[in-house]
């Protein structure tokens, strides 16, 4: 079991990968009573072409099949309601499912071995009939109807759709009413069987555990398997364009206050000198500083009753592209729009404020180191996004320049954005 320390931060990593290709990440927390345990597939909602483990054609699956799965995981062929057997046993259980992973966990601080046991045995059990696919599509129908009235995910849904012409990353987790009324039995035994392979997953357990002794556990399970490692999953390749799909778009739902969101794509295949890994975080920087809630641009336009709430500014990436989300409520989201593009006509910022920024991220990744639950989700994200642990976080905030962010701010190109406006029903 190799050891890694997380840089300057007196934690450690507890890695091992097994025969079948699942890894296993232990950080042993010996200053809290709880335990988080996460057991993940990188299977998420943007997997819907892709070539079947033990096939050589491609195959295309509805939208929303991975959040289905995730859904129907939950029954086992012996009646046992997972729900019940953690809550038996003082456990918080959940799953979740996005673009590009689903996750299933449990939390609580006794009957660990018990409950980590079930874990792997529930989600390695799938069980999937017509009667229960049948059932769980009408469960998903309303759950969609009930996202279709909230103003804030038809905002975020609505400009993602418009940013991507291609990329899968454009359509809703939960798919449509359309799409998962087309979902069946097979569909969902051949998702599983291809990307809930071990090969294709990983655990991470935080809080007060054995490392040695959780590991023996999930050995010994897994070895009983006997399944073989695999490899990598073929999944179908995109062209994406650098324009985004549409300029701008208006609804009308019920609310008081106008919701408008402005959208930008950025190519970072145009970025040379940055690494790719590095790139968002110094887009979030760069567009915190500009718009963000303590800029003097927000606190400009609160005085000024233009927005009547912060902005909230969300930097992700989607293969090679960065997307800039800049949401907020206004009286005037038209007037908001044109402020946001006069403002980031001069993207300049000084070294003090990126030294300012630099000190509030090291900030919050300490903070976060000693929470079992932020701990567990960064170890996510890391295998996510770079297939690896991420192992220098602080480090690499630290060697944050001016020369890459001046090097960021000439390469961009902000003529590549949409909007969005939810407006009071008429």
């Amino acid at each position: 079991m190799k050891k890694i320390p997380l840089y300057k931060l007196d934690i450690n990593v507890f890695y091992e990968k097994l025969e079948n290709g699942l890894e296993v990440f232990i950080i042993p927390k010996d200053n809290v009573n709880n335990i988080y345990a996460t057991y993940s597939t990188k299977y998420g909602s943007n997997y819907n072409e892709f070539i079947p483990i033990g096939e050589n054609k491609m195959v295309e699956v509805p939208l929303g099949i991975a959040h289905f799965l995730e859904h129907q995981l939950f029954n086992q062929e012996d009646g046992t309601d997972v729900m019940s057997f953690y809550s038996e046993r003082g456990a918080d259980v959940n799953a979740n499912t996005n673009k590009l992973k689903t996750t299933y966990l449990f939390a609580g601080p006794d009957f660990f071995e018990e409950n980590l046991k079930y874990l792997l045995s529930y989600v390695e059990s799938p069980y999937f009939t017509d009667e229960s696919v049948e059932k769980e599509k009408g469960i998903i129908e309303q759950e969609i109807k009930m996202y279709q009235d909230r103003p804030y995910t038809r905002l975020y849904e609505g400009i993602t759709y418009n940013i991507f012409n291609n990329y899968p990353a454009k359509y809703p987790i939960i798919g449509t009413t359309q799409s998962i009324n087309k979902i069946t039995k097979e569909d969902l035994y051949t998702c599983y069987n291809t990307f809930y392979h071990p090969s294709n997953m990983f655990i991470v357990i935080t809080g007060n555990v054995d490392p040695e002794k959780t590991l023996e556990i999930i050995k010994k399970h897994e070895d009983a398997r006997k399944i073989k490692k695999e490899n990598p999953i073929t999944v179908k390749k995109y062209d994406e364009p650098e324009t985004v799909a549409k300029v701008s778009e208006e609804i009308n739902l019920n609310v008081t206050i106008p919701k408008v969101g402005i959208a930008y794509k950025i190519d970072m295949r145009k970025i040379k000198n940055v690494p790719k890994e590095e790139i968002v975080t110094y887009l979030d920087i760069l567009f915190s500083l500009k718009l963000g809630t303590t800029s003097e641009f927000c606190e400009t336009l609160k005085e000024q009753g233009l927005i009547t709430s912060y902005i909230d500014i969300h930097v992700a990436e989607n293969k090679e592209y960065a997307f800039i989300l800049v949401l907020t409520e206004s009286k005037n989201p038209h007037e908001f729009i044109e402020r946001v593009k006069k403002e980031l006509l001069d993207l300049t910022i000084t070294e003090e404020e990126l030294e300012r920024k630099k000190r509030a991220y090291i900030s919050s990744i300490v903070y976060a180191s000693d929470k079992i639950v932020n701990l567990n989700h960064k170890v996510m994200a890391d295998i996510i996004k770079y297939n690896k642990l991420v192992d220098n976080d602080i480090e690499i905030v630290e060697n944050y320049n001016m020369d890459e962010m001046n090097e960021i701010i000439d390469s961009i190109n902000l003529d590549n954005y949409t909007t969005y406006i939810v407006n009071p029903l008429e």
